[in-house]
Formats: C-alpha cells, structure tokens, sequence
C-alpha cells in the first residue's frame, strides 16, 4: 500500500521540520513549503492526500490557497493551523471547504488522530471515485452488444438522451430485452451520473407500501411508521430512478407520480410540506401502456407524460444477427467469473441458436452460456451442451404427424425402430446425449434400446 502525501504550509520552519520528522516516524511522505506560491507548485507537481496549511501566509493568503486547492485538486483535504484568536476565520475557511483545524501551539498526539480521521475520509472518497468510474465503465454504450439496425437505433436514442436535459424516458420491450441495462447507460453517460441511481420493481411491492417506498412517509403516518422515513424520490435527488413494471403501479401511486412529473414535487405519507426534487424518471415496461390506458388499467395522461421520449428494445428473435455476438461476449464474461478458457461455440450450435426464438430473449441466452461454462469442460460450447428446447424446437399440435406412412403389408417395428436410432446417432456423429434428444428420450433409454439392436 503507497504511503500518503501530507504537505506542510508555514512560514515557520520549525514548525515544518517538526511535524515533517513526526509525521515521516508515521510512516507518511512529508513534502514542506514556506509560502503559498511553493505550496501552489508543489500541489500543481505532487498532488498531496492532504495539506496542513497554516492561515497567515506571506504573499498568497491562506483563503486563497485554500480556492486554489478545491479548484485542481477537490479531492486534498486541508487542516487549518491557526493561532490562538483567530479561530472564526478557520470556521470561515471550513465554510469554503476546509476539512477541520487545530489551534497552535498543538498536541501532536491530537494532531495525529485528526490527521488519520482525515486521511480516512481520503480513502473514501477515492474509493467512492473509483467505484463511480466502474460502474460509468460497466455501464458505458461500448459494453452493450448490438450491431443490427434495430440496437443501433436504440445506441443513437441513449446518445441524444444522455446529453439532454429530458426527465422523463419510458422504455418498452419485452421482459429480457435489456431495459434495465439501457437505464442504467442513460444514467451512467449523463450529467447526473455522480448523482444517485435507484431502481424499484412496482411488482415487488403490495401497493399499501409502493407510495411510502417510493414518496416517504412521517412519523405516525400509519400504523408501524415509527420514525420518519424518507422514499427513494427524495433519496434520488439530482439522480436517477428506474421504475420498472410502471405498468403495474397501483392507479393511487400512479395519480402522485403525474404530480411529481408535472410539479417536481411532492409531499410525504401524512406530510404537509411540499419537497421539490430534480429527478430523471425512467419508466419500463413489457406491457402495451396505450391498451392499458384504453382498458382503464393505466392512467392515459400519466402514458402521455412518460411517452416523451420512447425507446424500443426489440426482442432478441427480431435482431438475430447480434446472437454471436452477444453470445461471444457472454463467454468472456463467464471466462473471468468462472476462471475458465472456453473459445466460442462451435458451427452447429450456432446454426442451432439462430434459429431459435429466444423467448427469454437475452436473458435467456445469458444463462445459457452460464450453464453451459458451468456445467461442461469443452474449449467450445457444442450442440449437446444446449437445452432440449434449443436442439429439438417444439413443432405446432398439429404438425406433429409422424413423416411415414404404414404401409399396406405391415412393417416390423424393431427395424423401424433400429433404423431410427442409427439415423439419429449419424446426425449426432455418434454423440449419444444429442441422439438421445433428438429421440425424445433419456440417454439410458438409448443404451438399452442400443445394447438390444448390438449398436453399441
């Protein structure tokens, strides 16, 4: 672990010496300027953890660096040394953003405590930075796999959006599509992505709580709200909340949030204030809202609200093309997770994957690949690591008529029966598992019936 940088701002070279050899016996890398021009240039050159700055400096005063330093470097904490007397202007210098100060002359053992408690502060904020950037990384455009028309569309809308100022976003498409996902590259691509994001499933609730949860409730609001509790709107401010299957929001809570959207604000459970907020609302759904509204299920001037900028996610049977892809990308995934080497899939089961419908769209094609990693120990994903109802599609009631006709003198039905397995086993190239599911029947059934026909 690296050490952390303190610089030491006095014009009183003792009082640099001593707390350079005090602290050094620390374990900290000690850098000392007698003024605030050198301190400015050893900022600008070093990038200090933290300053230990006295408030009279000559030339550049202690105010003054002070600015300086929140304006390059936000992330230095300062402690204000000051002189008996004159401690209301190192509240004043707190007020601008200094982190605390001590008065002179000083305890070093207080010194020390103050200094760790800042440093730690340091620690958190850099590892609140680090986390923010992941998760704007993790989240970013580039991370999400589409190269057909339909994705590119949705990229370029997630584009324009991001830059806009547009707090309202419904996204629609079926369950699996990713809606979750394009919310959070909205949030982590725009202005807001320091702020808060939150999300809330409005299934997840019974709707007697989905309002406090989401609005807040004051104390003695209801029978168990013992203390005042604030929602995720509030929670949310300057952020981003997803509401995730709106289109099953009790008709109540979908009447307050209209007035939030309208107002942008909103009153409490049993409050009487009125808090105003700045949140970008995105509304997700798989139902068709408009019919929903038309069926008195959904609120139409609510639809409206939301619907001022739509996106589309197409389901996974209508952009085909992007299966190997995203498929790829689900294995290197896995790979990291798993610690695995598992290279692609191979020819057959790709053909196998396009041409089914994927009605869990990418989610189900996600924990495919996962199952896959798991459970087998191939270089390659073939087609017997598939589910059954990949490799064998289901055919409609009414096509499942078998594709011979009896004929008229009889036929023996063990030979049937023989000639079927070893055509089955032929287009498995001998792969016993994936016979077996062409066949409609266990692996063991098979070697029994194999054993029996001498086809083992």
């Amino acid at each position: 672990m690296s050490k952390a940088t303190i610089l030491v701002v006095d014009d009183e070279k003792l009082i640099c010496w001593s707390l350079k050899e005090n602290l050094e016996k620390e374990n900290y890398e000690v850098l000392t300027a007698g003024s605030g021009e050198e301190a400015m240039e050893i900022i600008n050159r070093a990038q200090p953890d933290l300053i230990l700055q006295d408030n009279k400096l000559p030339g550049i005063s202690g105010m003054e660096l002070l600015e300086h330093v929140k304006k390059i470097r936000e992330e230095s904490l300062v402690i204000m040394m000051t002189a008996y007397g004159d401690v209301h202007t190192s509240v004043q210098a707190m007020k601008l953003g200094a982190y605390d100060f001590v008065e002179k002359p000083f305890d070093f053992e207080k010194m020390k405590l103050t200094i760790a408690k800042a440093l730690e502060t340091v620690n958190l904020k850099q590892e609140v930075q680090v986390y923010k950037s992941r998760q704007k990384a993790q989240y970013g455009l580039d991370n999400i796999v589409g190269e057909t028309p339909a994705m590119q569309k949705v990229f370029e809308m997630v584009g324009k959006l991001s830059k806009s100022d547009a707090t309202t976003v419904l996204l629609q498409g079926e369950s699996g599509t990713g809606k979750d996902v394009i919310a959070k590259a909205i949030h982590y691509q725009s202005r807001r992505a320091e702020k808060p994001y939150m999300e809330i499933n409005c299934t997840s609730l019974p709707d007697t709580l989905i309002e406090s949860e989401l609005f807040g409730h004051e104390k003695g609001a209801f029978t168990d709200a013992k203390a005042m509790k604030k929602g995720l709107f509030e929670l949310t401010d300057g952020g981003t909340i997803l509401l995730d299957e709106i289109g099953d929001m009790p008709m109540s809570t979908q009447a307050k949030l209209l007035r939030v959207i309208e107002n942008k604000s909103f009153k409490r459970v049993g409050g009487i204030k009125d808090i105003v907020v700045d949140v970008r609302i995105i509304a997700a759904t798989n139902k068709d809202l408009k019919e929903a509204s038309g069926e008195g299920t959904f609120r139409e001037d609510l639809f409206y609200r939301l619907k001022v900028f739509p996106i589309y996610l197409p389901p996974l049977r209508e952009r085909k093309n992007d299966i190997p892809l995203l498929a790829q990308y689900f294995i290197q995934l896995f790979n990291r997770e798993f610690k695995r080497k598992v290279r692609g899939i191979s020819r057959e089961t790709e053909e196998l994957m396009m041409r089914y419908d994927w009605p869990g769209n990418v989610r189900e094609l996600k924990n495919v690949i996962e199952r896959a990693i798991i459970l087998e120990s191939s270089e390659m994903i073939l087609s017997e690591h598939l589910p059954m109802e990949i490799t064998i599609p289901s055919q409609p009631a009414s096509s499942q008529k078998l594709p011979v006709k009896l004929p008229a003198e009889g036929i023996s039905l063990a030979e049937v029966e023989k000639e079927l397995i070893q055509q089955a086993l032929e287009t498995a190239h001998g792969n016993q598992v994936h016979a077996a599911r062409l066949l409609k029947m266990s692996r063991d059934t098979l070697r029994y019936r194999m054993k029996k026909y001498d086809l083992l």
